[in-house]
């Protein structure tokens, strides 16, 4: 089951969700809204291939804001820390800016228990799109998990805090090259 706002504001208060910094303000009847950081990683290998590395540029954008190309894809990460070893939690776009044509989280909307840092956010434009850091550009949800909850996110994704490119090539790659 999804968390209601009080909710999420309870097991914040309480230990259990980890958003840092947190703003109350940015509470949602069923959400929290996320920012978006300073930083961008727009892919740069075309066309891509997952046995290899993927190259990408990196992009610092300041106030004035950033226009997203269509076609492309960029990768940020979220401003705040967020995390839950006892809830589960996806990260989806705002519906103001998917009217707008920005996808976000194209596919991996779906955190793992035990994951806390500042996530990788997928962005795709359908036009061009202006963005700014520090808006409000997504929403993170908490679910409750059934079952046994002995299992935390080891995966090689989790030590990152910055917009972190593909490792698929990884799996492509036999165990002595690794």
């Amino acid at each position: 089951m999804i968390l209601t706002g009080r909710e999420i504001l309870n097991n914040v208060k309480n230990g259990n969700i980890y958003v840092t910094p947190f703003d109350e303000s940015m509470l949602n009847p069923n959400s929290l809204d996320y920012r978006i950081d300073y930083n961008l990683l727009e892919l740069a290998d075309l066309p891509v291939d997952p046995k290899k590395q993927t190259s990408y540029n990196e992009i610092n954008f300041t106030d004035d804001g950033y226009i997203l190309s269509p076609n492309k894809t960029y990768l940020a990460n979220t401003y705040e820390e967020i995390g839950s070893d006892l809830f589960v939690p996806s990260l989806i776009g705002k519906t103001s800016l998917g009217r707008l044509g920005l996808f976000l989280q194209i596919t991996a909307d779906l955190g793992n228990l035990g994951a806390k840092h500042k996530w990788t956010l997928e962005l795709k434009a359908v036009q061009p799109i202006k963005i700014y850091p520090m808006m409000h550009i997504g929403q993170v949800t908490f679910w409750s998990t059934v079952g046994e909850n002995d299992i935390k996110y080891r995966g090689k994704y989790a030590k990152f805090s910055e917009a972190k490119s593909s490792e698929i090539y990884k799996e492509f790659l036999k165990d002595e090259d690794l």
